[in-house]
């Protein structure tokens, strides 16, 4: 083939293939199903695991696992006070719960869901993040302001780092470093995993208490999601803010669509989806309605599902002086996973 000619097609096959996930990242998300879950209590974090179709959901003392294939749950890890996060070894083999009310990380049986080990921690343990380097677990602990680093083999706490405020979300880039949101000082902290030490602390513009955290390992992006209707991104090599896009309100978790290069914001103050075009300037392209309280989320790179998660409320309690900000009341066998994708 001429070489000129074969220019022209590979430039055309090139465009083609770049229009056609441009097309696919335009399509709106919507609810297509509601999986009802039913017992009492809180939530706050889920993790999808695409390898075998499941979704963790923690949800107040125990984290219920269900196959995303059915909608069903299919197993619960049980026997805890308060969960908040989970964290899942690349081996298939273990996972690992941030169980803030009992102050520890739990470590489970991926395969039976029997809890084999409670390694303790620091001071209600909230977000927590598998480091695969190192082979870690980094528990962020939210009221002691610090981190507890958990090698993986002896399950013990082999380091603690101390942080400038109180943390929230946590994301490992897969090469050695960890990154999380300081909800008290509106920053992102940069930690060395090798080197178990804080090694940046980032401040972010127009971001009010950051919580929830995304990645895009391919382009070292970092996605924080704000009060105030913000997601701050984030250069993850130098810290530098380079742009801050718009979301619905009361935002607590986020999440990344490496392929169609989509960032996104669960919000439970207004019930929304935000959805976020990485790719062309950070324009935000849909605010999908969900429920109210539905905040935090998980994505499923494997199915381009996201699940979010809420529950119906009751009348919100008075005010007193020990607890000034009382939160609604949660009906009873309310709580539901809503399903969303394009398709």
């Amino acid at each position: 083939m001429h070489l000129t000619r074969h220019r022209n097609l590979y430039l055309a096959t090139s465009l083609l293939c770049l229009s056609g996930s441009w097309a696919v990242a335009q399509q709106p998300y919507r609810v297509i199903d509601h999986w009802k879950i039913g017992g009492v209590g809180g939530w706050d974090y889920l993790l999808a695991d695409p390898a075998n179709h499941l979704l963790y959901v923690t949800h107040g003392p125990r984290v219920e696992v269900v196959d995303t294939t059915t909608g069903k749950p299919v197993g619960a890890i049980t026997g805890m006070k308060g969960t908040h996060g989970v964290a899942l070894d690349p081996g298939g083999k273990f996972g690992y719960i941030s169980d803030g009310g009992n102050n520890e990380v739990v470590v489970f049986d991926r395969k039976t869901f029997a809890v084999v080990a409670h390694v303790p921690a620091g001071t209600n343990p909230d977000g927590i993040a598998y480091e695969p380097v190192t082979k870690t677990v980094w528990a962020f602990n939210g009221r002691s302001k610090n981190v507890s680093v958990i090698d993986t083999s002896s399950r013990t706490v082999v380091a603690t780092i101390a942080l400038p405020g109180k943390p929230e979300f946590p994301q490992a880039d897969g090469k050695g470093h960890v990154f999380d949101n300081i909800e008290d000082k509106n920053e992102i902290v940069a930690l060395d995993a090798r080197t178990k030490s804080l090694t940046a602390t980032w401040p972010l513009s127009g971001c009010d208490s950051p919580s929830g955290m995304a990645i895009d390992q391919q382009h070292h992006h970092l996605f924080s999601v704000c009060d105030g209707k913000a997601m701050a991104v984030v250069d993850a090599e130098t810290g530098r803010q380079l742009a801050t896009a718009s979301i619905g309100d009361g935002p607590d978790a986020a999440g990344f669509d490496e392929r169609n290069q989509l960032a996104f914001s669960s919000n439970g103050q207004d019930g929304t989806f935000s959805v976020v075009d990485a790719a062309r300037g950070y324009k935000t392209i849909e605010n999908l309605p969900t429920q109210p309280g539905a905040r935090t989320m998980a994505y499923d790179p494997s199915t381009d599902r996201a699940y979010v998660v809420t529950a119906q409320f009751g009348p919100r309690p008075d005010p007193t002086a020990a607890n000034p900000h009382p939160r609604s009341t949660i009906l009873p066998d309310s709580f539901v996973i809503l399903v969303l994708g394009r398709k």
